[in-house]
Parts: structure tokens; C-alpha cells; sequence
């Protein structure tokens, strides 16, 4: 979102690897040219950030070893009918945008642009998962429960643990999913994560509710979006690093002057457009290197720029991930009707269709049984990203990260890794860990695939 480029192209990794301090972004371009500029909230996309643990899960990820990452999904309710604020740090940064509002862009003449990170309708952290704990626990009050139609929440369908693709495996086992969840359960944290949901539309509508007041809403464009969804249970997870829908199916919707009120357009958009569009939208030319298109061609009347409505838009979504939760480069192909998802080098891990016309849920994978379309979709993949040759460029990442890493903590190498957040399925076998990690250092950096649904990628 913030660079207008795919992941393989800033080589941002993980969690850990993004953004370089002083990369130029649009609001960056935007300030060059006359714009009153701020940031309040989470901003997640430099690099440097994120947990010890976390930066160790993700490069380890091809290390023969299943660990638990992550804290067992639960909720917690505040049995409070009139508290509405629940997560006080977002509320907090809100209330700091609307000041700025108040303060700075109601009485300036330049034009502003303002943007506001919230950490909801994520999850909450969760202590019990250890030191560097991650973000398992869905939290809200009783007033915003109330607003959930909870007897219209549907249980998700899962395949069978011995049926589910090796990578969801992986995936449901490190967050901790593979155990048994009551149906109550499984509803519990899909009204919970709806209700937090309904908080965050709270804060939208407090940031509209001042515009208006301070008579800038018919001339300010408002964008609403996230950075990833949340499974909430669909097929054995919870959390995000994951290709279907339900992770990687984001809201993103736009108002204002010029834009076409009460219209859902059916094109495929991504992040990667929203660089090119808050250019667009300033009238500021639109570089030609940028992976994105602008969507005022698709929301608007008219191009604020000429050139960026001959720019035809292509019939597709790139996706990508190389991060934790996941034990291989995974890399999603998205038109209408079809999604494509290849992992690794492409022939290690089986590939997986899904015809999202006949199969919304996404519960039955079709690529061994139209291999016309599964080629056709792989060629055109392989035409924009040379996806095993980006899947080797990680690992050799991942693998020279760690084994810096290792190297600074000295003789507190193996009571540090001991402790991260996996510590309480390391500490049952520790040298069998240490080993498992020590054969991956020592292998050759092609991959492998063996005939496991636990530990199907290796290095040998």
C-alpha cells in the first residue's frame, strides 16, 4: 500500500523486512507538492519492527519442526452495556486525528491528508503464549456484542486434518488450531471479531462526523481499508497469512467529490493501487513503474490525469507471502471466477485451484482436475513473478538472517530461542529442536518435498 509495488519487488519478506526508514512513499510525494501531511496510529510497513519471535518464526519457517506460534484463539467478553471503548489505544489515536482535524486542517489553506491506523478488528495479545506473545485473543464489551446478529453467524465447514492441503496444515498447528473447538467456540470468536468490527466503524464514523462538522466532507476523499482480513475459524484458522478469501479478501471503499455514490464495482483492485490513486487524486502524474493502477478510473467520473485513463487495467490480482504461520513462499493468482495458489518453487508443494463461482468456501481443490486451467493460470503467474527463483532468494534470506542472529546471541543462543513464543513446545524436546535446526543450516538451499503432511518442506 504504502510503496505501489508487489513484495518481491521491495523484497519485503516478513513482518520484520519491510520498507527501508527513508523510502519514498505517496504521502511523501504528496507533501513535495503542497500537502499538509499526518500519521496517527499503527504504522507497520519500515523495516525493523516486530518480536524476536516473530523475525525467528518466519525465517525458521523451512526448519522440519511443528511449534505453536501462537496463543489458542479465545474470547474475552467486558460484561459492560454502556463501555464503548474498549481498545483505548485506537480510540486514543482517533481522538488525535480529529484534534489534527480541528486544529491543523480546518484552518489551513494548503489541501491535507490525513492517515489513521487502527490495530482493530485484529486480535488481541495474548500473555499466556510467552515472552514475545502474539495476538490470539478476541476481545470486546457487552455493548458492542449487542449489535451482532449472533443466530446469523454460520460455523465455517473444515476439511478433515488428514485432508487439508500440507501448507494449511502447517498453518492451522502453528496457530494453534488442530485441537477440538466446540461449535459454541467457533461462533464465540466470529461474533467477537464481528462486534470488534463494529468499533472500528465507530472510529470511521467519528472521523466523518467531524469532517462534516467542519464543513470539509464534500470536499475531502475518504478511504477506508485494511491490510489483511481475518479467517475467525474458516478452514481451521484464525489470524491472516493465508490466501483465501477470508484473509486476503480486504473492505476497501472510497467517498467524496468526483466519486460515484453507492456503486459496487466489480473489478479486481488491490493495495498495490492505492499509491497511484491518492496521486491521481492530487493531480500529481502517476510513475509508470508502480504496480498498481488508479482506481478514479474505475469510482469517478474522469481522471484527475489524462494519461491514467489510457492505461488499460490488467484482469488480475497478485498476491504474495513469505512470512510465519506459513512453511513455504506462497503466491495467490486471482480473476473472477479463478484463484490460483503456488507454493515454493512450484513442484516441491502441490498448487491449489479453487472456481470461486461454484465454490465460495473454497473447500474443494480442483488443479489436479483442470490441468488446462491450472497450467495457464501457472504460465501467467511465472509471465509476471519468476516465483521459484523469488522462493530461493527468501530462503537464502531466511537462512543468512538467522544464522546472524544466532551469531549475536553468543553462548545465550539456546536459552533465547528456548524462550521465544513457541516455548512451550520446544522446552518437551529441546535438542531435538536444536537439531532439527542445525540439519537445516547445514543442507543445500534447494527444496525437497517429503511425503508428510506435517513437515512436507525440508531442505536437504
Amino acid at each position: 500500500m504504502w510503496s505501489g509495488l508487489f513484495t518481491h519487488l521491495t523484497e519485503s519478506w516478513n513482518n520484520f523486512k519491510g520498507l527501508a526508514p527513508n523510502y519514498t512513499t505517496w504521502m511523501d510525494v504528496m507533501e513535495k507538492h503542497g500537502y499538509q501531511t499526518q500519521k496517527f496510529g499503527k504504522l507497520d510497513y519500515t523495516s525493523g519492527h516486530h518480536s524476536i519471535s516473530n523475525r525467528v518464526e518466519a525465517w525458521t519457517r523451512d526448519v522440519a519442526f511443528l511449534l505453536r506460534q501462537e496463543g489458542r484463539p479465545v474470547v474475552n467478553l467486558i460484561p459492560d452495556k454502556d463501555r464503548r471503548r474498549v481498545m483505548e489505544k485506537d480510540w486514543q489515536n482517533t481522538d488525535r486525528a480529529i484534534g489534527w482535524l480541528r486544529q491543523e486542517a480546518a484552518n489551513d489553506t494548503k489541501p491535507f491528508v490525513l492517515y489513521l491506523g487502527l490495530n482493530l478488528p485484529h486480535p488481541y495479545p495474548s500473555p499466556s503464549s510467552g515472552e514475545n506473545f502474539g495476538a490470539s485473543t478476541f476481545r470486546t464489551s457487552l455493548y458492542w456484542l449487542e449489535k451482532v446478529a449472533y443466530d446469523a453467524i454460520k460455523i465455517p465447514k473444515w476439511l478433515a486434518l488428514s485432508e487439508m492441503h500440507p501448507v494449511d496444515y502447517y498453518s492451522s498447528y502453528t496457530k494453534n488450531c488442530t485441537g477440538k473447538f466446540t461449535e459454541e467456540e467457533i461462533k464465540n470468536i466470529r461474533a467477537f471479531y464481528y462486534a470488534m468490527c463494529a468499533e472500528t466503524d465507530a472510529m470511521l464514523g467519528e472521523i466523518i462526523l467531524t469532517l462534516r462538522e467542519l464543513d470539509l466532507l464534500q470536499k475531502t476523499i475518504v478511504i477506508y481499508t485494511a491490510d489483511h482480513g481475518e479467517m475467525a475459524m474458516e478452514h481451521r484458522q484464525f489470524y491472516k497469512m493465508s490466501m483465501y478469501e477470508a484473509s486476503a479478501h480486504v473492505p476497501l471503499l472510497m467517498m467524496g467529490p468526483g466519486i460515484k455514490v453507492n456503486v459496487q464495482v466489480p473489478n479486481l483492485v488491490s493495495l498495490v493501487d492505492i499509491y497511484p490513486t491518492m496521486l491521481d487524486i492530487a493531480g500529481i502524474a502517476v510513475p509508470q513503474t508502480l504496480s498498481g493502477y488508479s482506481l478514479l478510473t474505475l469510482s469517478s467520473e474522469a481522471s484527475a490525469n489524462e494519461q491514467t485513463r489510457k492505461i488499460p487495467r490488467l484482469p488480475w490480482v497478485l498476491s504474495e507471502f513469505h512470512g510465519c504461520n506459513a512453511n513455504a513462499s506462497t503466491y495467490m493468482l486471482r480473476t473472477d471466477q479463478w484463484k490460483y495458489i503456488a507454493y515454493a518453487d512450484g513442484a516441491s508443494v502441490q498448487p491449489q485451484l479453487f472456481d470461486l463461482s461454484s465454490d465460495p468456501d473454497e473447500l474443494t481443490n480442483i488443479a489436479t482436475e483442470f490441468p488446462e486451467i491450472t497450467y495457464s493460470l501457472d504460465q501467467k503467474l511465472r509471465s509476471i513473478i519468476n516465483y521459484p527463483k523469488v522462493s530461493a532468494s527468501v530462503h537464502q534470506y531466511n537462512r543468512k538472517q538467522f544464522i546472524t542472529w544466532k551469531q549475536s546471541m553468543g553462548q545465550n543462543y539456546s536459552t533465547a530461542i528456548a524462550h521465544l513464543r513457541w516455548h512451550q513446545d520446544w522446552q518437551k524436546e529441546p535438542w531435538k529442536n536444536e537439531n532439527a535446526i542445525q540439519q537445516w543450516l547445514a543442507a543445500h538451499p534447494s527444496p525437497v518435498a517429503k511425503d508428510n503432511k506435517r513437515t512436507f518442506l525440508s531442505y536437504v
